[in-house]
């Protein structure tokens, strides 16, 4: 078993740092030091596809590389004997991340982790999503879960909604569908608390986590709010891993059996075509599963 006070320290340590990271403006982050960056798809517990990340990375050669990560938890890596899902192990290596890299490491909130801040049940195929991370939690942590996961959820209320390079690339989850787009605010962006309206359906915070709508009208629309050219998201499966959305989306999936990052210069004018020439695909044989 992890030692559960060591594992508190980390989560509360990466939190403060996440609260109060450079370049934070409320709900978003600005890599103004930026000279490139990787973002990474959705893992949802994929551990071995973060260690190949890190691998390409080499984080400690590359000082002005930035790493953004997306959709942590809730995933189909399972303790034996029915003892829930193992992808809190996914945020503690991240948290552990954190507190290295402190100012290049950052973590994008999804719908998954809005999910446990709110107590909103996600099923799949008629899995409780939600119940499997605390079983899991319980199986690691045994009298300490509560405590813990408490803990998880104050970290998840300090990830930064969006972030943004200086060449004019947003990083969001998603993108609010177009019929929500008339009641989005974009100067969610800048608060530094979200309300339970908010995070309800039909909320901002909603819209940037659950939004499904891919249509090259309502990217336009979307960018003109949040003054962007290029939008990179997750939240959508892909099949190939990623996703050409639009003249202005890439939606890349970080989850089996394909997971995705892409790699982009961030400090110098860009384009969809120099986006998509930075798209990496790793295959199982490399992942060594």
């Amino acid at each position: 078993m992890p030692d559960p006070a060591k594992v508190l320290a980390t989560i509360r340590q990466a939190a403060r740092i996440f609260r109060e990271a450079p370049g934070r403006n409320g709900s978003e982050m600005l890599l103004a030091d930026a000279e490139d960056v990787i973002v990474v798809g959705d893992l949802h517990g994929n551990i071995p596809a973060l260690v190949k990340v890190l691998e390409y990375a080499k984080l400690d050669q590359h000082k002005k590389r930035h790493l953004v990560l997306q959709e942590l938890i809730h995933g189909p890596r399972m303790y034996p004997d029915e003892g829930g899902d193992k992808s809190h192990q996914l945020v503690d290596l991240v948290c552990a991340l954190k507190c290295q890299y402190a100012r290049r490491v950052h973590v994008i909130l999804g719908n998954h982790e809005l999910s446990e801040i709110t107590g909103r049940a996600i099923a799949k195929n008629g899995i409780p999503l939600n119940a499997l991370y605390h079983i899991g939690a319980k199986t690691a942590f045994g009298d300490a879960a509560e405590e813990i996961c408490e803990a998880y959820r104050e970290l998840f209320l300090t990830y930064p909604l969006a972030v943004r390079t200086e060449n004019r690339v947003l990083m969001v989850h998603s993108v609010p569908d177009g019929l929500w787009l008339d009641h989005f605010q974009p100067e969610i962006l800048q608060a530094k608390e979200w309300s339970p309206k908010d995070m309800a359906r039909g909320g901002s915070v909603y819209g940037l986590t659950w939004g499904r709508d891919i249509s090259q009208e309502t990217i336009d629309r979307f960018r003109g709010m949040v003054d962007a050219d290029l939008v990179i998201t997750g939240h959508q499966p892909c099949e190939d891993g990623f996703s050409i959305a639009n003249q202005n989306q890439i939606i890349i999936d970080g989850t089996d059996p394909f997971p995705t990052f892409l790699h982009f210069i961030a400090n110098e004018p860009t384009n969809l075509d120099q986006l998509k020439a930075g798209i990496h695909v790793l295959t199982p044989d490399t992942l060594n599963y």
